[in-house]
């Protein structure tokens, strides 16, 4: 789907583009630059032919990605309030796409250790295979808001920590409202990102924090392994995460998480119980 300039309305790219693109979303990443090529010159009146838009009604922006690659460890100011030292490289993990959802909607709790990651997604719109940092940008079809849930107790339970099953709950991969391309975002390494837990702020800083920027992920992770169209990265989250309070504070039945990055837009979850 296309989203309107006044963000009111959206319209069906496969129908918009006569069948040339679409119906699903991988196809349209599988053809991003031809599909980019196709919308800098075409003319969609949303006013005649845009359906209205309801947020809950959205889906994640790469609903069905061919990997998905989650950063642990990546703001200093979080690496700072868990008193650990800065990584020398990107610690990599996945959530499975079993967890993705849309960006308004409720968040079932499985268990009462669950936390708020508030992140900066990343969808890739070209293969890309030992890419430069200096290039990356132009692999990336677009960035959109993300929470990277965590349940604590199963994410640290151990020999050896279960990173992926304690993130992968049903829900706890919320993306959107949309998918906003570089040339819409005035500053792409210094987004504000900020979530709220019923109105506080518990997490506020700046994607200049990251240890590893986005060219930087990419570049990494393309030297091992080819990153498809369609992929999606979630990047790390700032600190004021739950888990690093004293005393430690998780999400509960009732409990309202906004998360916004500045240019893109924001995420609304209400915590329910699974029962």
């Amino acid at each position: 789907m296309l989203v309107s300039p006044d963000l009111s309305s959206l319209v069906d790219v496969a129908e918009v583009s006569n069948g040339k693109f679409g119906p699903e979303p991988r196809r349209v990443f599988d053809a991003w630059d031809d599909f980019s090529t196709w919308f800098a010159s075409a003319s969609i009146d949303f006013d005649s032919i845009g359906e209205p838009l309801i947020h809950e009604e959205l889906g994640p922006p790469s609903p069905e990605p061919r990997q998905v690659f989650a950063i642990g460890l990546n703001y200093r100011d979080h690496a700072d309030e868990a008193k650990l030292e800065y990584p020398t490289s990107p610690p990599t993990f996945t959530k499975w796409v079993g967890s993705f959802t849309g960006p308004v909607g409720n968040l079932i709790l499985p268990a009462a250790t669950v936390d708020w990651e508030a992140e900066l997604v990343v969808v890739i719109g070209r293969h890309a295979r030992q890419v430069a940092a200096q290039d990356a940008w132009s692999y990336v079809a677009g960035l959109t808001v993300g929470q990277d849930f965590s349940e604590r107790a199963l994410q640290l339970t151990g020999p050896a920590p279960q990173f992926s099953l304690g993130k992968s709950y049903p829900g706890f991969a919320p993306q959107g409202p949309w998918l906003v391309t570089i040339d819409e975002v005035a500053e792409p390494n210094n987004l504000g990102i900020e979530c709220k837990i019923n109105g506080e702020t518990v997490q506020k800083s700046s994607t200049d924090r990251l240890i590893f920027s986005v060219p930087n992920l990419i570049e990494t992770l393309s030297s091992v392994v080819p990153l498809m169209p369609g992929d999606v990265i979630f990047t790390g989250t700032p600190a004021g995460v739950g888990g690093a309070r004293k005393p430690p504070r998780f999400l509960k039945s009732g409990d309202v998480i906004e998360t916004t990055i500045e240019g893109i837009g924001g995420l609304r979850q209400t915590c329910v119980p699974a029962h």
